[in-house]
């Protein structure tokens, strides 16, 4: 097994009576594709909400790169390198396409964002080249200017991607990355989701479309909420 970015041990959540999960053990191996599958309420989301600080277990340890996660705020494990990708898209409707990738480039580079760094966008020229060079990568380099809640919601679930790679994270968590897609649009994802594989990008994925899961995963695993 090559160098663990990502391990998780021991871990346990309940809501209440609702065991969520139950003693999970997973290592997460540099630059592959970890697939985590299973029917709703397997605790697959609950365990990546773990991951990334919105929620507290109740016992066992989340390390990434060898620091335990556990405590941390969400902002500082973004921070840390591990980006999340939501179920939903979670986008700026009424802001560009490209404005929509700038925000957390802008974030990641100076620790906060303020609305105001939009009326200085030249100061900002560096940033703005990062994310039209992304959204050229995932294929949305034709509608850099357009609002984004005009988008299919395809494009939306490709851009809230570039909003994440465009962070340069060293683990990203992708929440269904082709829920709700057409078959067409599926297989685009596929291919771009192989295409950021190749540059060694390590990712943990949540998926049902067995289609994905086999034609993207080098591991996969199946939490059991029950032990």
């Amino acid at each position: 097994m090559g160098n663990i970015v990502l391990g998780i041990k021991d871990v346990n959540k309940n809501f209440g009576g609702l065991h969520a999960l139950g003693d999970i053990n997973l290592d997460i191996e540099e630059g592959k594709i970890h697939a985590i599958i299973g029917p709703n309420g397997a605790g697959k989301s609950t365990l990546l909400n773990v991951c990334i600080g919105r929620l507290e277990p109740d016992s066992g340890t989340v390390e990434f790169e060898g620091k335990n996660m556990i405590g941390m705020a969400p902002y500082e494990i973004n921070h840390a390198g591990m980006v999340r990708v939501f179920q939903t898209p979670e986008i700026f409707p009424d802001l560009s396409v490209l404005q929509n990738v700038m925000i957390p480039a802008l974030a990641k580079r100076d620790g906060v964002f303020r609305f105001n760094a939009f009326s200085s966008m030249g100061a900002n020229r560096d940033i703005e080249e990062q994310a039209i060079h992304t959204l050229e990568d995932l294929g949305l380099g034709s509608q850099i200017h357009d609002h984004a809640g005009s988008m299919s919601r395809g494009d939306k679930r490709r851009l809230e991607l570039a909003m994440g790679l465009v962070q340069h994270p060293r683990l990203l968590l992708l929440d269904e990355p082709t829920g709700g897609m057409s078959r067409h649009d599926t297989n685009r994802t596929i291919d771009l989701l192989k295409k950021i594989k190749e540059r060694g990008m390590t990712k943990i994925t949540i998926e049902h479309d067995m289609h994905v899961v086999f034609s993207l995963a080098d591991r996969i695993t199946l939490p059991d909420a029950s032990q």
